[in-house]
C-alpha cells in the first residue's frame, strides 16, 4: 500500500465511522415499534389504569386517566397477542400485527356486569384478611428488577417548583417483602424555584415502600371494613372492600373473590400537624400469573416553617409574614420494564442510601430521554408541568436543557 492509498484510507475513516452509526441508528430505531391508543368504555369514557401488553413477555403498560397508553416492541412481538384488561370490563385481545394496521387506535372494553349474592361469600374482614394471608403467594416474590420511572414534584405554596425524574432499577421481592436496593440509571431535573427547598431524609422510593400498607402490613382491627360494590377482572371476580377509620383514614382493596388476589389499593393517611396522604398501588399479572406493581401515584402534604429570609422579603413588600408555608410532594411512578430473570437478577442492588433523590447527581443523558418510550402524559402530570412552567414562561424541555450537567 502506497502513501497515497493510506492517507486516503484515513480521510475515509471518519466518513465510514459516521455511515456505520448512521447506518446502526438506523436498524435500531427500525428495532423499535411505538405502540400507542386510547382504551374507552361503550359510553367514549376513558377508561384509566388499564393493563395493556403481551403478558406472556411481561411487555405492556397502564392506560392514562384519560385512557392514553404507549410503550414499544420489536418485530419479534408482532404476531403476539395485544391484551386489554381493566377491573369491570370484558378483556379484548387482538394481534400486535393487527392493531398496528387499525386507522383508529382506540380501544373499546365492554362492561361486564358482576352480582354477588351476599350469601355466597364471607365477611368483608374474612375476605380482606385472606388476601393479606395469601399475599406472598399471589404476587411475584423472587428477586426481580423493576424499571421504574419515577417522577416527584416539590410542591410551595400550592404552586409546583421543582420536578426531577429519575430511571431506576429496583430490586424487590414484592409488596410481602422489602426493596433489596436500587440503581438510578439516569437523572433530570426542572429549573429549581424553591425558596424552602425542603429535603427528605431518604429516596422518595423508600417513602413508597414504607407507606404502602401492604408491606407495612394492615392492622384488620383498626378498620371497619364494607363491601361497597361487586366488579371483575379478567376472568376473577372482584370485591371493593373499603376500610375506614373513625378520624376518616381509609384504604381501599379490589380483591378476586377467587383468587385473594389484591389487584389495586387507594388510600388516604392523616397524620399530626396538618399532614396528609392521598395514594393509589396499581398492580398487574406476568408472564407467571403473579402480581407486580404496575403504576403508583401519592400526594403528601404538609408544612414548614417560614425561613427567615422570605419573612424578611414579606415584611419589606409590606406583606404581613406566615409562619408556617404548605408544602407537597407530588409523585408518580410507572414501571416500564419487569426483568425476572433468576440468572440476571443475582444482584441485590448497589444501593439503599439515606437522602434526598434530589442529591443524586448524574450526568446528562438527553439521548436516553430522547429514546425511552415515555407514558403518555397523565393529567397529573400535565397539571404540575403547567404550573412549573407558568412561574417563568419557561417550557420544560428548555429547563432540562439548561438544568443539568453534560
Amino acid at each position: 500500500m502506497n502513501l497515497n492509498t493510506i492517507n486516503l484510507v484515513h480521510k475515509l475513516k471518519p466518513l465510514a465511522l459516521l455511515l456505520l452509526f448512521m447506518s446502526s441508528s438506523f436498524f435500531f430505531s427500525q428495532s423499535k415499534i411505538s405502540i400507542e391508543g386510547f382504551v374507552y368504555d361503550i359510553y367514549d369514557y376513558p377508561v384509566p389504569y388499564s393493563s395493556i401488553g403481551i403478558s406472556k413477555k411481561n411487555i405492556g403498560a397502564s392506560s392514562t386517566e384519560d385512557g392514553s397508553f404507549s410503550f414499544s416492541v420489536s418485530k419479534k412481538e408482532l404476531m403476539d397477542t395485544l391484551k386489554v384488561s381493566s377491573i369491570g370490563y370484558e378483556t379484548y385481545k387482538i394481534s400486535v400485527q393487527d392493531f398496528i394496521k387499525l386507522k383508529d387506535k382506540k380501544i373499546i372494553l365492554k362492561d361486564k356486569i358482576t352480582e354477588l349474592k351476599e350469601i355466597s361469600i364471607q365477611s368483608s374482614k374474612t375476605i380482606v384478611k385472606n388476601a393479606l394471608k395469601n399475599l406472598k403467594a399471589n404476587t411475584l416474590n423472587s428477586k426481580h428488577i423493576l424499571g421504574m420511572l419515577y417522577r416527584r414534584w416539590s410542591v410551595e405554596d400550592k404552586i409546583c417548583r421543582f420536578f426531577i425524574e429519575q430511571y431506576i432499577d429496583v430490586v424487590d421481592r414484592g409488596p410481602s417483602s422489602n426493596i433489596y436496593g436500587f440503581k438510578i440509571r439516569h437523572n433530570r431535573t426542572s429549573s429549581d424555584y424553591r425558596f424552602v427547598k425542603n429535603l427528605q431524609n431518604k429516596h422518595s422510593l423508600q417513602y413508597m415502600e414504607w407507606n404502602n400498607p401492604l408491606r407495612k402490613g394492615i392492622l384488620l382491627g383498626a378498620y371497619k371494613w364494607k363491601k361497597i360494590k361487586d366488579t371483575n377482572y379478567d376472568d376473577d371476580d372482584i370485591v371493593v372492600i373499603k376500610g375506614s377509620e373513625k378520624n376518616g383514614d381509609f384504604i381501599t382493596l379490589y380483591i378476586g373473590l377467587n383468587t385473594a388476589k389484591i389487584y389495586r389499593l387507594e388510600m388516604f393517611k392523616t397524620h399530626k400537624e396538618g399532614r396528609s396522604m392521598d395514594a393509589i398501588y396499581v398492580y398487574k399479572n406476568n408472564n407467571q400469573n403473579k402480581l407486580y406493581l404496575s403504576y403508583h401515584k401519592r400526594e403528601y402534604t404538609f408544612q414548614v416553617k417560614t425561613p427567615e429570609h422570605i419573612k424578611r422579603i414579606m415584611i419589606q413588600t409590606g406583606k404581613k409574614p406566615k409562619p408556617f408555608v404548605p408544602v407537597a410532594y407530588r409523585h408518580e411512578v410507572f414501571v416500564l420494564n419487569l426483568d425476572d430473570n433468576s440468572k440476571t437478577t443475582k444482584s441485590k442492588g448497589d444501593e439503599y442510601n439515606q437522602r434526598d433523590m434530589s442529591l443524586y447527581k448524574l450526568d446528562y443523558d438527553q439521548n436516553f430521554w430522547n429514546n425511552l418510550s415515555l407514558p403518555p402524559e397523565t393529567k397529573f402530570y400535565q397539571k404540575n408541568r403547567e404550573e412549573l412552567e407558568g412561574l417563568f414562561d419557561v417550557p420544560i424541555e428548555i429547563q432540562f436543557k439548561y438544568s443539568n450537567s453534560n
